[in-house]
């Protein structure tokens, strides 16, 4: 467990004090371009004055119908974007396909327990595979839009499966006039050239597990002899980042107690060529092994926050610092994103396993809370209704009192599920670095954000 420097811990309580949930509906937020509010249902942001932040608090101090009339006054509400109903039959758009339930590295955190998702090795067969293509785009119209993405465990292991399969949906595409994403989630272990070639003609998202530079990774995802794979990943890695037109490759950092250098590790891997970098916290993993505990996420915050205000610096200045985790948040912030669930695991995004059975998303193959169908017999309606009843933000605790629970969505289906809510105080505490973050960029360099559309009024 980490030890935090007194004078850390003073920067993230003040964070943590600052960020606490007060009111459900608002969350103020002080910048040095005055005071600003976020109205959590459809995260609106505007400017307020001291005396307004006053009279909202007074309100609340009777019932929230005073607070929303309140709002609507003022005019920081016109709608209600979110009304609270979970949703019900959602068309499903998105599916990941577990092509190989297996992996050449042994990385003790891994989720997928090392790729075998807790059973013997296997991967899938082109009867699945052609099934899940099929079921994908079974009730698209012209205009749709959907996504098809490979996992695994490691899943070049099974390279041709990747690409008959991507073809067969590219000819789907075609003949009902749908737009369609491809993305794959690799180790980079079995990266060749063909695949660069392979992967910029149909324009993947490609996702490069990588835990750090040098040493670091490899003491976190050795192969399964337990020597390094950093240097073979960099070798393979670079047809793949010479060539980024349509594909685009980004690097995912998993970030446990030991590889908590998090400015270091992303001004190296920008260095690399990565179109993009993002770090997430091991909140849950099947060994307990590598979990971020608070005082981990604390330091994590701070590093997280040392990153962001280089992205600030180097964007007002006119440069790009693709670190997405900021990227992202000032994205959906400035369209007013607001979502009731953290994504659409168990709604319009699926996990198909090997044998064919169909999962709220990747990370439940094999686990049975997750479980809602499969390819023969189709989609468990009920259990797939019952889930978004029972998953939507609104209805959990301590979620519904959180002003931040539209941008979070409540957290990871997974991690809640199996760990609970270790992550909260992070979470709120790095949204409100990021409101603070949007001001800023907003007033000395709007121009960043006029190819974004939003829904917000500052």
């Amino acid at each position: 467990m980490s030890i935090l420097p007194i004078d850390l811990i003073s920067e993230v309580e003040t964070l943590y004090r600052a960020s606490a949930p007060q009111l459900p509906q608002v969350h103020f937020f002080e910048t040095d371009y005055g005071l600003h509010t976020l109205v959590a249902d459809g995260s609106q942001v505007y400017a307020v004055t001291p005396e307004l932040r006053q009279e909202i608090e007074i309100a609340a101090q009777t019932t929230p119908e005073f607070v929303n009339q309140l709002l609507a006054e003022c005019g920081l509400t016109t709608r209600p974007f979110i009304e609270g109903q979970p949703l019900e039959n959602p068309p499903l758009r998105s599916l990941s396909l577990a092509v190989a339930q297996k992996c050449n590295l042994g990385c003790t955190y891994c989720y997928a327990q090392e790729g075998g998702f807790g059973e013997a090795a296997k991967s899938m067969s082109w009867e699945i595979a052609k099934a899940s293509v099929e079921r994908l785009f079974e009730d698209t119209q012209a205009g749709d839009r959907v996504n098809l993405s490979f996992m695994g465990g490691e899943p070049l292991v099974n390279r041709q499966l990747i690409q008959a399969a991507t073809q067969l949906a590219a000819e789907f595409a075609t003949a009902k006039q749908v737009k369609v994403g491809f993305g794959i989630t690799t180790n980079g272990t079995l990266l060749t050239p063909d695949d660069a070639a392979f992967f910029e003609r149909y324009g993947f998202a490609v996702t490069v597990s990588m835990d750090g530079v040098g040493e670091t990774h490899d003491r976190l995802r050795p192969f399964k002899s337990g020597n390094g794979s950093f240097d073979r990943i960099v070798a393979n890695l670079k047809p793949l980042l010479a060539n980024q037109h349509r594909m685009q490759v980004s690097a995912r950092v998993t970030v446990t107690p030991q590889n908590l250098t998090l400015r270091d590790t992303l001004d190296q891997l920008i260095d690399m060529g990565f179109h993009s970098v993002g770090f997430s916290p091991m909140l849950s993993s099947p060994t307990g092994k590598a979990q971020m505990e608070v005082t981990d996420l604390d330091l994590m915050l701070e590093q997280m926050i040392e990153c962001g205000r280089e992205f600030e610096r180097q964007t007002i200045a006119g440069h790009r610092y693709p670190f997405s985790n900021l990227t992202l948040a000032m994205q959906q912030i400035h369209r007013g994103t607001h979502r009731p669930y953290p994504c659409g695991a168990g709604a319009g995004y699926m996990g198909v396993s090997a044998n064919g059975n169909l999962w709220a998303c990747h990370r439940f193959v094999n686990d049975e809370v997750g479980l809602m169908g499969d390819l023969t017999t189709g989609l468990n309606r009920e259990r797939q209704n019952e889930w978004l009843a029972q998953r939507q933000v609104d209805l959990q605790e301590p979620c519904k009192g959180c002003w931040a629970r539209y941008l979070c969505g409540g957290g990871c289906h997974h991690e809640v599920i199996h760990r609970g809510r270790p992550a909260c105080d992070y979470i709120r505490g790095w949204l409100h670095f990021c409101l603070q973050t949007y001001i800023n960029l907003m007033e000395q360099c709007p121009d960043y954000f006029t190819s974004v559309h939003s829904t917000s009024a500052v």
